[in-house]
């Protein structure tokens, strides 16, 4: 509070006094290790009291009491995308340089909500960072008082301690000037089919661009799973849009390349008769033909990052909210709109 105290954090002796129980039992539950020593109702009424005071483990002390190395849970989807292995890599090249260990928790079910892989990681791991998760899959956190830092996420969501994102509104915004200086007026939005923070800033930031040019409008919006073929299938739908988009805004690179294959699928020319645009610069970005203008989000740096501020957490500082800038990278899948000479309209 400004000019005065800070009210005095929680220990677990409060929250033992508050539950009725031991500190060795606000121990054991916390730490999951309760199970066969502590009746499932008293367990129960000892994460009740923690979560009333708000307590949250002093897991650097712990650690330096123990003689532990510390451990880091990455929560994010399958591997197998690139982005996200490109996050690993990046926060497991920051957890070398600190002598952190990282451990890695892919989603089975791939892109998209992870089941709640924290009923036993409170009891071996000192925070988490975590992507593209639902809101259920935070319980454990809330339960065991892990701190939590939350990457492309909506800043300031609850329990997390911190968030690192890519500018991902100022992404949008370039590539819908790069349009419309090249001319283009009527916008096809191929949409991720995915209910996430970062997807549905992309479809805001879109749609209010465009509404701010005064002179361009969203003709059609398509949603598609975050696969080539549910892409190539729902850019066909806009395309058959009337009027037809010119440029296709795709929320990933992904989803761009399932637009470039259903053009040419219709016997359209990309980008002389309609313009795609990505958001990553996936190695897919550089291989499609024409390669693609599209986004660069900095996925190694989202993944230091991340780590850097749990680290700043467990070492009792404040991690705040991180904003990693992006840049646009404008390849042959962009041009003027076909029906000017080619040449984009004055100002």
């Amino acid at each position: 509070m400004p000019g005065g105290r800070r009210p005095a954090r929680p220990t677990s002796r409060d929250v033992a006094d508050r539950a009725g129980v031991s500190q060795a039992t606000v121990s054991l539950v916390l730490r999951d290790r309760w199970h066969g020593r502590v009746s499932p109702a008293r367990a129960e009424y000892v994460r009740e009291a923690a979560r009333a005071l708000g307590y949250r483990p002093n897991l650097a002390a712990r650690t330096l009491r123990l003689g532990q190395r510390r451990t880091a849970l990455l929560v994010v989807p399958a591997l197998t995308t690139e982005f996200f292995a490109r996050v690993h890599s990046g926060a497991a090249r920051m957890a070398a340089e600190h002598d952190i260990g990282v451990v890695l928790y892919p989603s089975p079910g791939g892109v998209g909500p992870a089941p709640d892989p924290f009923a036993s990681a409170s009891a071996t791991v000192d925070g988490v960072i975590a992507s593209s998760m639902a809101a259920e899959a935070l319980a454990g956190l809330r339960d065991g008082g892990l701190p939590l830092v939350m990457l492309d996420s909506e800043p300031g969501l609850a329990p997390a301690v911190a968030t690192v994102n890519p500018d991902i509104s100022d992404g949008m915004r370039q590539i819908c000037s790069h349009l419309l200086e090249l001319g283009h007026r009527d916008f096809g939005h191929l949409a991720a089919a995915v209910d996430t923070w970062t997807f549905h800033a992309r479809a805001r930031v879109l749609a209010e661009a465009l509404a701010r040019s005064g002179s361009a409008r969203l003709v059609t919006t398509e949603r598609a799973a975050l696969t080539v073929r549910d892409a190539t299938s729902a850019a066909e739908r806009a395309l058959r849009a009337n009027p037809r988009p010119t440029a296709l805004v795709c929320d990933d690179d992904v989803l761009a390349a399932g637009a470039c294959k259903a053009a040419r699928r219709m016997g359209l020319r990309v980008p002389q008769d309609v313009s795609v645009t990505g958001i990553d610069d996936l190695v897919l970005a550089a291989a499609v033909e024409p390669e693609l203008t599209t986004v660069r989000l900095p996925a190694e740096e989202m993944g230091s990052a991340g780590l850097a501020a749990l680290l700043s957490v467990l070492g009792g500082r404040e991690a705040g909210n991180t904003l990693l800038p992006v840049e646009l990278v404008r390849r042959g899948s962009t041009a003027p709109p076909p029906g000017n000479g080619g040449v984009p309209p004055g100002p």
